[in-house]
């Protein structure tokens, strides 16, 4: 298979969860929604995931599971698959980027890079 053949965009939006997080105790929670979209030709199938979140003292959580919010969603080609999920982190600011294990219809697998997005709390930074 060729790389074009396997082109998956990958968007990310972040909000500040205030009513579940405890600033006096370090303890931030933001919503993210993922979207992912298959601008590929082949079908895909996302099989699990891997995320870095760092917060701004440079405390780093990994996290790898299966699929996503509890499903391995199949991608035809120019299909797309959104989603909503949490975390928490220790300061107002910090970010996550990661990795998507996929396989092709052909059964071959390849892994999508999650660009890094920024958790920040509103009016933390200018």
């Amino acid at each position: 298979m060729a790389v074009k053949d396997y082109n998956v965009k990958i968007e990310a939006s972040v909000v500040f969860i205030p009513e579940e997080s405890d600033e006096e105790r370090g303890h931030y929670v933001f919503a993210y929604t993922i979207t992912i979209t298959n601008d590929g030709t082949v079908g895909i199938q996302l099989i699990s995931r891997h995320w870095v979140i760092t917060d701004a003292n440079e405390q780093t959580q990994e996290v790898r599971g299966l699929g996503v919010v509890g499903e391995q969603p199949l991608l035809k080609p120019g299909e797309s698959f959104r989603y909503t999920s949490g975390t928490a982190i220790a300061t107002p600011v910090g970010t996550m980027r990661g990795e998507y294990q996929m396989v092709a219809e052909s059964g071959e697998h390849f892994d999508v890079d999650i660009p890094e997005f920024l958790l920040s709390m509103p009016r933390v930074l200018h």
